[in-house]
């Protein structure tokens, strides 16, 4: 971690947190302690630094696109990346962030933060493969965190990005040998910003997906194997 500080500076340290915002993250966090007695949200370890380690942290993803509006927050489990995202966009018109989770103790802690904070969030109670069979909407962004292999959520963005969206993953230390593996089988527009909260880590940024053709997967597979 690039710092121990923590609370509502190490958030500030991310991105710009008016009084408004402060507030809502206050009671997310408060909710947050709370369930932790009964529901696995976060590695019991990391809560006595929450604000830095998954507040701030989340906080990257608003930090690098805030003039999005609409996202799809993948995987949400505690709401770390997509329900910081909402909060940032509590004031902000037509601002809709949907979060997927089939969780159903974690589903329950979503809405409940949503409906005390206010923020701009639809719960969808289902998995990913469910939810990207029906949901047709367009959106700015689309978010993970801590949920799958770099190839995996490409291929769960893929539809969304083909449609405007910018996909934003966070990403540890073994990002690269991810990037590796996700360009097998697609090419990518990508970029990748070195994490705030950890230098290790990356946030990978995907502003275009498209599959390699089948035969120049199984050449470069063929080329690099042993």
């Amino acid at each position: 971690m690039t710092s121990m500080v923590d609370g509502i500076a190490a958030v500030e340290a991310i991105a710009p947190v008016s009084r408004e915002t402060a507030e809502r993250l206050g009671i997310y966090v408060d909710l947050l302690r709370k369930w932790q007695k009964s529901q696995n949200l976060v590695s019991p370890n990391t809560l006595p630094m929450v604000w830095a380690r998954h507040v701030a942290d989340a906080a990257q993803t608003h930090a690098l696109l805030p003039e999005a509006r609409r996202w799809i927050d993948f995987g949400s489990g505690a709401g770390f990346p997509g329900l910081v995202t909402a909060i940032f966009l509590a004031d902000v018109p037509q601002a809709r962030v949907h979060l997927v989770e089939s969780n159903k103790g974690k589903v329950a802690f979503l809405r409940t933060v949503a409906r005390e904070t206010g923020a701009p969030v639809t719960v969808h109670a289902e998995r990913i493969e469910a939810f990207n069979a029906h949901f047709d909407e367009a959106v700015e962004g689309v978010s993970a965190r801590a949920l799958a292999p770099l190839v995996d959520l490409v291929a769960m963005a893929e539809q969304h990005v083909a449609r405007g969206a910018v996909a934003v993953f966070h990403k540890g230390q073994d990002f690269a040998s991810e990037v590796r593996e996700a360009t097998l089988s697609w090419d990518l527009d990508l970029v990748e910003q070195i994490s705030r909260i950890d230098p290790a880590g990356r946030m990978i940024v995907v502003r275009r997906i498209a599959a390699k053709p089948r035969n120049s997967r199984q050449e470069i597979v063929g080329r690099s194997t042993p």
